[in-house]
């Protein structure tokens, strides 16, 4: 199995990308510390966090022999996507669908999660090469929108971000997730030791609502 392949299994066996949005790099790698430590696989640090590539890279070299995956957010222009792969990121994670980021992420075989929100949108992204398309901003219209969307794109990796946690979630793969993004819930808890069991708790709920 490619490494493209496992990150993408294990983003869907987990079900969830952690979306870690901190004032620093260190911040950013102590809440990773403490998630995976809860079970996470998948983490974005998006561009928008000062030092991410510094974080992006401390994570993977640390821990990508232990099947996690760390990947770049906010990833907008090919420039920044080279940049994020060259860091170690399995992942590239856009709010639009952006030609360059997709072509760069086809080049060097890293997963891509470009952003999208209608039918028309979707199916483009797919079109150009998306592996996953995050439904964003979840928020707006909820689980009932995704299980509209997914009559008729039910070819489509559909994860929606925004709003997920543990009161929701449920709702959502019910609705035909391919995976969640989650942030507040995890990033949020406080300690160290709440961020690892919120995060033990979303993934224990995934699994139960799967099984």
């Amino acid at each position: 199995m490619s490494f493209k392949l496992h990150t993408l299994n294990a983003l869907h066996s987990t079900g969830a990308l952690l979306i870690i949005r901190t004032p620093d790099a260190d911040s950013a790698y102590q809440v990773a510390r403490a998630a995976i430590e809860g079970g996470i696989r998948c983490l974005e640090i998006p561009f928008g966090v000062p030092g991410a590539l510094q974080a992006i890279e401390k994570i993977a070299t640390e821990y990508g022999d232990q099947g996690v995956y760390v990947g770049a957010g906010t990833v907008l222009d090919a420039q920044s996507a080279y940049a994020a792969v060259n860091a170690g990121s399995s992942l590239l994670v856009s709010p639009n669908v952006n030609d360059g980021v997709l072509e760069i992420a086809q080049r060097y075989q890293v997963v891509s999660m470009p952003g999208a929100f209608t039918p028309t949108e979707i199916q483009t992204a797919l079109e150009k090469g998306a592996d996953v398309v995050k439904l964003f901003p979840a928020e707006l219209h909820g689980p009932k929108y995704l299980k509209s969307l997914r009559t008729p794109l039910e070819h489509a990796p559909i994860a929606p971000t925004g709003g997920v946690d543990l009161d929701t979630v449920g709702d959502w793969f019910d609705a035909g997730a391919f995976s969640v993004g989650v942030s507040s819930y995890i990033c949020k808890a406080g300690s160290a030791e709440a961020i690892t069991a919120n995060a033990a708790s979303l993934l224990q709920k995934i699994a139960d609502v799967r099984s």
